[in-house]
């Protein structure tokens, strides 16, 4: 089983998929590390070869920012626009949708879930 950057990468599927399982590569980055290595990307992970395996993981691990390396950066950018009051920094404080999305409606993942709508407005009666 390969393992690059602490993340065990699955055999069974195509080398240009499963370097997606690794946080913060994508298809089009692992498309571009295979290009410039010369590996096919149809080949699976479990038919590469010691050498192979060996220059994808120095390729992910010297030249990309992956798993922790890169959610320490993310957590510090937002901890950033947090202390200067930047209206983004407000948005992620109050858990709400960062990006301009609006938020009567459609933003219920961020805020958990939620749904308050409105009944009839009537107290109901108990039955005896």
């Amino acid at each position: 089983m390969l393992r690059i950057a602490g993340v065990n990468v699955p055999d069974d599927k195509r080398i240009e998929v499963s370097l997606t399982y690794i946080y913060g590569i994508g298809l089009s980055t692992a498309s571009k590390i295979l290009d410039e290595l010369g590996i096919s990307k149809d080949k699976r992970t479990k038919d590469l070869t010691d050498k192979e395996q060996n220059s994808i993981r120095d390729a992910v691990e010297k030249r990309i920012r992956v798993e922790g390396e890169l959610k320490h950066e993310i957590r510090t950018n937002v901890k950033r626009l947090k202390e200067i009051g930047a209206y983004r920094g407000i948005r992620h404080q109050r858990g709400l949708p960062a990006r301009g999305q609006r938020t009567k409606t459609n933003s219920r993942t961020v805020r958990g879930n939620v749904r308050k709508t409105m009944g009839s407005g009537r107290v109901k009666t108990e039955k005896t």
